[in-house]
Order: structure tokens, then sequence, then C-alpha cells
């Protein structure tokens, strides 16, 4: 929601005998090109943690797919066609180094008039979704909405929605919409009354949407379970029911936490029911707070964060959205962002998680990159993923890395295939034709596009996107950093230099990209794995861990404690995986492609001195 935005798995019918438990190989024959036995289990929450079938902590790391759903064009969906959703996952797996992707849908297309279902629409939506998890990515959909719905818009707005049909708003009545003078789209959000009014509405469940939204989200969730196979669903995490919730406005002597208790989370618990009637019920949804409990602009920022809810448990995840309004202001932020910049706001979001007893998931982040303010992107994202990766900032890690905290799942804002290419009809009016950035209120946040050529090209550093991240880790992760050495124009961004007390891993690093994972073993069998960028091609790659110090690591054998793979789907991305055999011990691993054939003495002597640091921080 980079302007204050409003906007919004399945039965697991596989047996439990035919997962694999902790140091038991999974008896699931692997479906997708280059699976190995442990992979393909799905996702449950356990402990405040994302894990899979080996009792592995489990990272989400991925992309939103996508915008384009906002749009009349597509009727919808987030692609033209099969293929071009199979386009965009193979790219979003290779080149963005995606593991997920939160699916958006449409409540308007899915049910354009009441009571009836849309089974075209649900089935192309379905085989879009398809392409994804046939790539190796893990999915969760969401029902998106921004502003409650188009056809609050006339066709002379400044502006548009997305989310309810035509039906659900006339059975309102409600004002003609104007924000006034609002210079960003989110405005509307707390002054157009036709959509403050029709929110409203909604959670107060008036002329009944609200039911009739639960019913047609009960027929989608049965739907998509009842076509998909069993090895497909298992790779469904879950499902986010409603896109950045608000009140529209609170009743008398109600305050926003209250709203939370008494409206937003008995919507979702009854949402909760329909996952379970739907055949969803091993599967969590990913539930939002109010939009503004975690706003980083003081007279925005409302109490919530489901501070009533209980605890939460295996059958939610908390699930929020952070987007810099000061940076994106271009008032309030003047420079650029820096280390640590979003620290304390990531931090909150692990906490309040913590808190709920779940596993927290920030399913919207990222900043412009065209307008006054994209100057600030390059750094902004940068922190953003910084504070994904851990709650230090790098000035402090290499000294205080237990400190860091769970690393959280994310899934930035967004992958368009479409960026700039599209022929939108702004609220139906072919006057208003919109074809640059994202066509929908002037937002330009896509990571990518299409060349001339037809082939999907990065929009942002590649270095910044592709990240080292540990997808999946055999216990319990302590703590992990990673240096992208992402470019803001032609400076290089070094948050987290080694420090000079550790002179050896320094100059095995260099100038190069490294992450550095730190983690205590669990007794599985499943290896530890963190997602090698492109950067980082295999011949080119330094591993220094416990468990040995490699240039150039092997290809994976159950005998090869530290290995590099495939990963799963057949896109030629890698990964890096580290097989140890023990439980409860500590572990370290760094990768870096800053090394051009290390002798065997630099490769031991930076062992020693990651050693001696572990023992010494953990």
């Amino acid at each position: 929601m980079p302007n204050i935005r409003t906007r919004l798995l399945v039965v697991l019918v596989v047996l439990f005998g035919s997962l694999a438990v902790a140091g038991v190989p999974s008896a699931t024959a692997a479906t997708l090109p280059d699976s190995l036995w442990f992979d393909e289990s799905p996702l449950t929450v356990q402990n405040g943690r994302f894990v899979d079938g080996n009792g592995r902590e489990v990272v989400l790391r991925g992309y939103n797919v996508s915008g384009e759903t906002k749009l009349e064009e597509n009727s919808g969906l987030p692609f033209a066609s099969v293929a071009d959703a199979r386009k965009s996952a193979t790219a979003l797996r290779a080149l963005g180094g995606g593991n997920s992707v939160r699916f958006l849908l449409s409540w308007a297309y899915a049910e354009p008039t009441r009571g009836t279902l849309d089974t075209a629409y649900l089935a192309a939506a379905t085989d879009q979704m398809r392409a994804f998890l046939d790539a190796g990515i893990r999915v969760y959909p969401d029902f998106h909405q921004d502003l409650y719905s188009r056809h609050l818009f006339n066709s002379g707005s400044w502006y548009t929605g997305d989310g309810a049909p035509k039906w659900a708003v006339d059975l309102g009545s409600y004002p003609q919409e104007s924000c006034g003078i609002c210079l960003f789209w989110g405005q509307n959000i707390t002054q157009n009354q036709a959509v403050t009014k029709a929110q409203y509405d909604f959670w107060h469940n008036a002329y009944g949407v609200q039911d009739s939204f639960l019913d047609t989200a009960q027929k989608t969730m049965a739907y998509v379970r009842q076509h998909l196979g069993d090895a497909e669903f298992a790779g469904i995490v879950g499902f986010d029911p409603y896109n950045e919730p608000y009140a529209g406005s609170y009743d008398s002597g109600q305050t926003s936490r209250t709203w939370e208790q008494n409206l937003l989370w008995p919507f979702y618990q009854r949402f909760r029911a329909r996952m379970d009637a739907a055949g969803w019920q091993d599967k969590p949804a990913f539930v939002e707070p109010n939009l503004f409990w975690n706003a980083n602009i003081a007279s925005q920022k409302q109490e919530g964060g489901l501070l009533d809810a209980g605890t939460l448990g295996s059958r939610y995840v908390f699930n929020t959205h952070f987007y810099d309004q000061k940076a994106i202001s271009g008032i309030l932020m003047w420079g650029n962002a820096s280390d640590g910049q979003y620290a304390s706001d990531f931090g909150t979001v692990r906490d309040r998680a913590s808190a709920a007893g779940t596993a927290a998931v920030v399913s919207e982040f990222g900043h412009p990159l065209s307008g006054s303010t994209a100057g600030k992107a390059p750094t902004v994202d940068k922190a953003m993923y910084q504070a994904l990766d851990s709650r230090q900032p790098g000035s402090s890690w290499w000294s205080n890395p237990s400190a860091s905290g769970p690393v959280l799942s994310g899934n930035q804002w967004q992958w368009d295939l479409y960026s700039g290419r599209h022929h939108e009809l702004m609220n139906g009016n072919p006057d208003k034709v919109r074809t640059s950035g994202d066509a929908w209120n002037d937002e330009d946040l896509s990571a990518v596009r299409l060349d001339d050529s037809g082939a999907v090209t990065l929009r942002q550093d590649a270095r910044l996107l592709d990240r080292v991240y540990p997808a999946a880790t055999a216990g319990t992760t302590l703590a992990f950093t990673y240096e992208d050495r992402s470019r803001d124009g032609s400076t290089t961004l070094t948050w987290n230099p080694v420090p000079n007390s550790l002179p050896n891993v320094a100059q095995l690093v260099g100038s190069g990209q490294y992450g550095l994972l730190v983690w205590r073993s669990g007794g599985g069998s499943a290896p530890t794995e963190l997602h090698l960028p492109a950067s980082f091609p295999t011949a080119g790659t330094t591993v220094v861990s416990d468990l040995g110090a490699v240039y150039g690591p092997p290809a994976y054998t159950a005998s090869a404690p530290v290995a590099v793979a495939p990963e799963p789907g057949g896109t030629g991305s890698r990964r890096l995986l580290l097989t140890d055999a023990d439980s409860g011990v500590l572990h370290y691993a760094l990768v870096t492609n800053g090394a051009t054939a290390p002798s065997a003495a630099l490769l031991s002597a930076a062992r020693s001195e990651l050693a001696s640091w572990a023992a010494a921080r953990f």
C-alpha cells in the first residue's frame, strides 16, 4: 500500500503417511523437475515459524502477482494467458530469486452476479496459479481490494478502486465519490465518503454483502482445491482473506482497537470456518490487522495489530504490509534510507507475531520506481530487505548477532509483466487510457517489465532482488545477514562490512557479496538450504562452515555436507545445501562470491576466525 492504500489454502488431502517426518526421507515421489526427496511437502505453522514436512523452518520470499488483477484489461486476472504466467514464474524464480507469490484474485470477477460463481474466471485463475506451482513456487491467494470497488468511481474520476462487484455497490446508494484535495490516491480511504460508507457497510454486513463475500470465498477455495492435484495443492500455503482492512468510519465510542476486536476478528473467524468447509483446514489464514496499525507517520498511526485476538497459533499467520510513507511523501524524509532504517518497524512485526504465537509475513513492501521520490527506491528497498533478514543494523550485526530475531517472510509489491505496456480504460473511459507504470492510480512499483523482444527484464538492481536467504533451516535459525552490495546509481551500498577483527574472512569476501547463517541443528536428515543468486555461479562460490570449507561446491549427494543443487521447478535457479547429522549443535555457514580460487590456508584461517566468533557470540 504505497500512498496508504487499502487493498485484499484448501484441505490438505495428502495423507500424513505420505509426508516426511524429521529424519526420515519422504516416500512421496517428487513431481517437479529437479526435486529432491525433501522437497514439495506442505507447510504448516509451528512454534511461530513456517515449517515443512521435514521439520525445517521455511522462509517465504517473492513478489505479489500482480496489480494487473486490479485492472479491467485482462478481466481481473494477473496474466493475459497461461503462457505469460509461465514466463513470469520462470523469471521470478531465476531472475528475482523468489520461492513464493501472493496471488491476487478479484471478488468482482469471481461473483459478477450475486450468488453466481464465474467458473470460467476461476478456471483461468487456477491455471495461472498452477504455472507458479509448476515452477516450484509456493502460492498464497489474496482476495484483493483497494478503495472497496472501482464501481464507486465515475468515468471522469481522478482515481479508481478494485474489489467488490457492481451489484454490491448498487445496493448501497452511495454518495457521489469525491476525495476533495487529494495528492495521493490513498487519501480516499479516509476522505472519500463513498469509500468510507461502502467499507463501513461491508464490516457491518449491510445488505448481507459480507455473507455473499464469504460464500464466494468458500466456493472459490473449494474450486481451487478440486482442480489442483494433491501435489500441486501441497504448494498452496494459505489464504489472505482481505487486503488492507479499514473500518471506513468508527461507530460512536468505537476505537480502532475495538473495531478489530468486535468486527475484524469475528470476520476472520468466519473466514477460517469457510476455509475448513472448503477443504483448507490444514492451511492458515493470512490475517491482516487494521492497515494503519504500523504506519510510520504519527498522525496516521492507529492502535491495532489484533491485540485482543489471543493466541493465533497454527491456524492463522500474522500478515502485514509496510511502506515508508515518509519517504513516499517527499517531504517528511528528505534524504535516502540508511543502514538500519527499518529495524524498529520490522522488529515490531516480529514482536507482534511472537506475542500472538504465530509466524509473520510482510506480504507487501516496496517503493515507487518513478515520480519525484523514485530516487529513494534503491536505499529504501535495500533497508527493507535488510530488516526482513535481521532486526539488527549492519553496523551492530557482527557484534550482537544473537539479537537478530527470526528471518521474516516477505513479498515485494510487485511483479507485473505488463509494466509500462498496459491499455487500461480508467473507469471504463475510452478517453482515459492508461499505459504507463502499473496503469492504476499512477502507481509504478513493478520490479520487472518486458523488453521490446518480449523477454522479462528487471527494472531494479539484480543484486538487490536476487538475494541469498535461508529458504529452509534444519533446526532453529539464530541469526542471518546478507550484504548485497546493491547500487544507488554508481554508488555501491555496503552497510554490513566484515569487521577488521576477522581479517581472513574480510580478505575472503573482499568486495563481493556475502551471506552468513547461524543455526542450531534439529536432528533431521533434510539439509539446510540457502537460495543462490545468479551472481553466485557454482564455480565462483566459496562456502566456509563448520561443516566444511570449499571453493566451487560439488553437486548434492546425501554424503556431501556442503553442496549445490538446482531448485525444484526446472527454472535454472540454484541452492546451497548444508547437511548436518546432529541435534542441538551450533552451526554457521558463510557464502560469498568475493574470492577467486582462495588458498587452502586462507579457507582454514577464515574458518577458524568464524568458529571463534560464533562460539563467543552464541
